[in-house]
């Protein structure tokens, strides 16, 4: 990481986000990764949002432990409506989350989901 002078706890946060950004940016531009639907040689479709080759089982794990679930149990909480949720970029149909790397359904949920404010 780049060191910066001045405040450390500025530098410290400028640090934190540009892992945080690059992170998802490399993560969203990997081989494979597309807004369409793909076939997987059997009749189900697989959807970008549920497309988890590229994420890692550490990663996978930890979205267990979030308690991600593709749709919420509670309508009014949804990741599309979280303040952790990183909306959908260039006419993709899933977004992302500041907690785990992967994509995620709109309509998904976790419990850690927080209200936009």
């Amino acid at each position: 990481m780049r060191e910066v002078c001045g405040n450390p706890r500025r530098n410290f946060m400028i640090n934190v986000l540009a892992l945080l950004t690059g992170g998802w940016i490399l993560d969203s531009c990997g081989p494979g990764k597309s807004s369409e639907a793909k076939s997987t040689g059997s009749d189900a479709v697989v959807t970008a949002c549920d497309d988890l080759s590229n994420v890692s089982k550490g990663d996978l794990e930890t979205r267990q432990k979030l308690g991600y679930v593709k749709e919420s149990p509670i309508p009014d909480n949804q990741c599309q409506n979280c303040n952790l949720y990183l909306p959908p970029k260039n006419g993709q149909t899933c977004g992302g989350c500041m907690l785990f790397k992967g994509p995620v359904f709109p309509s998904s949920y976790c419990t850690y989901w927080a209200p936009k404010v």
